[in-house]
């Protein structure tokens, strides 16, 4: 499977599950119709899980374009994939969504509310404010990335020989969503993924396009200041190191 298609179907995964809870939970006469928060965060942690499992041996499962322009910012990633893996996982989440679409047809034509129906394609604030809307976004987007450049590998100490995880190996990012979406999705739903919510808002009925907007710039904010952070514990890093030698 080549880089693009690992992305484009991870990235599919993703939202057909992570979307597919949110209709499950939120659309008229499911089996899980008001199921609650638990249901759709945990659900969302094993969407990424699924998503990262199937794609992470062949491009590394990005499957989030915040992701894989923070790893190109920061040097793990080469600037000429940026833009097929950005494409890849744009029409990956609309192909999701449309699966989504599909599944529950028949309930989406049920009497729901339509802030219902949009909810399941992107989310929105719990109150509307700008300026806490964003900053939820900054802190969440940052926890996602800040905390995505620690994760490592397993190794046999002390020779730090790498050990492969297999799919289990996936677990770290699931439980970092999860947890995400726990403590700090109860204000906008943690649109932590621009993919999660471009890629796929077209299949919405109607578009807040000023809040998310201000979002995204939120994303971009977070992203930045994690790659600094990082950047100067590094530095850091390297300097105590010279000094040891």
């Amino acid at each position: 499977m080549s880089p693009f298609m690992a992305e484009l179907i991870g990235t599919m995964l993703l939202i057909l599950l992570g979307d597919g809870v949110v209709a499950n939970v939120l659309l008229n006469d499911t089996k899980g119709n008001n199921s609650g928060w638990m249901v759709i965060t945990t659900a969302w942690g094993l969407a990424v899980f699924v998503g990262i499992v199937v794609a992470g041996p062949y491009s590394g499962a990005h499957l989030n374009p915040a992701v894989t322009i923070g790893l190109a910012i920061a040097g793990k990633f080469a600037w000429s994939k940026v833009l097929p893996y950005i494409v890849a996982q744009m029409l990956g989440a609309f192909m999701g969504a449309f699966l989504v679409w599909v599944m529950y047809y028949d309930h989406f034509k049920r009497d729901n509310k339509p802030e219902a129906i949009l909810a399941v394609f992107c989310t929105g604030p719990a109150i509307r404010n700008y300026v806490s809307n964003i900053a939820s976004e900054i802190i969440g987007a940052f926890v996602l990335v800040f905390t995505v450049f620690y994760v490592s590998g397993a190794e046999i100490t002390p020779s730090k020989t790498p050990i492969g995880l297999g799919s289990v190996g996936a677990l770290p990012v699931a439980f970092l969503v999860w947890v995400i979406g726990l403590s700090l999705g109860g204000t906008t739903g943690y649109a932590i993924n621009p993919a999660r919510d471009l890629g796929h808002k077209r299949l919405a009925i109607c578009l807040d396009t000023c809040y998310w907007a201000n979002c995204r710039r939120g994303n971009c904010r977070a992203l930045i200041f994690a790659i600094a952070v990082v950047n100067i514990k590094n530095q850091e890093s390297e300097k105590i190191t010279g000094l040891i030698q």
